[in-house]
């Protein structure tokens, strides 16, 4: 199901607002939105959601109307055909995993074949043999699969997340961040995906929207994000970019500590070192400017260091 928004505003008093939002979001793509806190990315999701109601502007579901301001629509959430995972799974304690995938179904009275319904929905995310256990009784990461199970039992035309990932540790993280991305794949579900995690955006999605204080900064894949910034607020919120000048900076990556062709050299001084497992990341002084690049060379405070820039890969932002 493609989602259109078409000249999108949400207001909140004088202090923030979503102004003139377009975006559209492909059929079967997964599309995160990315920013800061504050920068209205949950606004645009629970307006999608219907959860949220527009000031003005239109959202289309294919080529549905669900929401006008002009012509007077609001199709209600439950209506939707939407599965949202929430940050802190809203798992019911007394209920069981099968009641509580099932729940959604009851509520929406779709309990032609239930148990079907939630025994494929449980088996989707391989938690077929779980369904008389209790959330208590789950890990962090059972519990997100069951959150996911109940969001896809009814079959909904596009799922929402809502940082669904926080409350989980680094290492059950990665581990969803895979599952989710194959999961949502193989259901060829349009995706949304609210986050504030760069890596979570950048290793999920077809598609990041960038956002900042209520609008778009800038629309691309991951790749196009991260190489080629459109602005020095993308520049500077993904990843790690070095200033040469207000407008020229590079990667980490671009630097090298050999002399290459069609490099620029510079003079450095090491401030920090950080061991990194497979490389050191380096702290560097460079003329007042703070740098950062990455070495399989471990260097001392104080050391003074030739750092090479390949030129092709210095960005210039206007």
């Amino acid at each position: 199901m493609e989602i259109r928004l078409k000249n999108i505003t949400k207001r909140y008093g004088d202090s923030f607002g979503i102004e003139h939002f377009n975006l559209v979001i492909p059929n079967g793509s997964f599309t995160s939105f990315l920013g800061p806190s504050g920068c209205g990315k949950t606004t645009v999701l629970r307006m999608i959601s219907g959860l949220e109601v527009p000031d003005s502007g239109e959202i289309f579901f294919g080529d549905k109307c669900v929401f006008s301001s002009e012509k007077k629509i609001n199709i209600p959430a439950e209506k939707r055909n939407l599965g949202f995972v929430f940050q802190d799974f809203a798992l019911w304690p007394h209920l069981s995993v099968f009641e509580n995938v099932a729940f959604g179904l009851r509520a929406k009275k779709q309990t032609n074949n239930l148990k079907e319904q939630v025994g494929k929905a449980l088996a989707s995310v391989r938690l077929e043999n779980y369904g008389e256990r209790y959330p208590s009784q789950l890990s962090g990461g059972q519990q997100q699969r069951v959150a996911f199970a109940r969001a896809v039992a009814g079959n909904p035309q596009c799922l929402l997340f809502d940082e669904p990932l926080s409350a989980l540790d680094a290492v059950l993280r990665e581990e969803m961040r895979s599952e989710i991305k194959i999961l949502t794949k193989s259901m060829g579900i349009t995706s949304v995906f609210v986050t504030h995690d760069q890596l979570e955006a950048m290793s999920m999605s077809d598609a990041v929207v960038i956002m900042n204080q209520g609008k778009i900064e800038q629309i691309g894949t991951p790749e196009e994000i991260y190489h080629t910034p459109a602005t020095k607020f993308t520049a500077d919120f993904i990843g790690k970019f070095n200033y040469i000048s207000e407008n020229e900076m590079f990667r980490p990556e671009a630097a090298s500590f050999l002399p290459q062709e069609e490099s620029i050299a510079c003079k450095t001084k090491v401030i920090s070192v950080q061991f990194l497992g497979n490389s050191y990341e380096l702290g560097l002084d460079a003329g007042g400017r703070r740098w950062t690049v990455l070495s399989q060379t471990r260097y001392s405070a104080n050391d003074e260091v030739a750092v090479y820039i390949n030129r092709d890969k210095i960005l210039s932002l206007n």
